[in-house]
């Protein structure tokens, strides 16, 4: 039996790559269930992101992996309690990049930061694109 029922990450999830992948195989390993939150393109606009894939094919292709039991969507910075506690998880995941920033969810779940997979980002990614 894995500690935990159901997790819950957020993301953009543009130009999908291992470190995703890798993140939520981690999450999996301790958790039955793996809810994916993935930022719509006008959120990200309010967050300053431009993403180079729409924000459809980027909830279709999290949905497809075997890895993720649901896909909802992330609108706002507000809506995590509620997603948290509508959805009943137990467990809230985020890279350690953001260590410290959701500390406010702990009265609901959880919260664990993990690290990032060396060495790929989105970022690097698309700054490779570019040169």
């Amino acid at each position: 039996m894995k500690p935990y029922k159901r997790a819950i990450t957020y993301g953009t999830f543009d130009l999908f790559h291992m470190g995703h992948l890798r993140l939520f195989e981690r999450i999996k390993e301790i958790a039955e269930e793996l809810v994916v939150a993935v930022s719509s393109d006008a959120f990200n606009a309010i967050k300053g992101k431009i993403c180079v894939i729409p924000f459809e094919d980027r909830k279709h292709i999290i949905a497809a992996l075997r890895v993720v039991d649901q896909v909802i969507d992330e609108n706002s910075w507000e809506q995590k309690i509620e997603d948290i506690q509508k959805l009943g998880c137990d467990l809230f995941v985020m890279g350690d990049d953001w260590k410290g920033e959701f500390d406010f969810l702990t009265p609901y779940c959880h919260v664990l930061y993990l690290p990032r997979t060396e060495g790929v980002s989105s970022s690097e990614i698309k700054a490779s694109i570019q040169k």
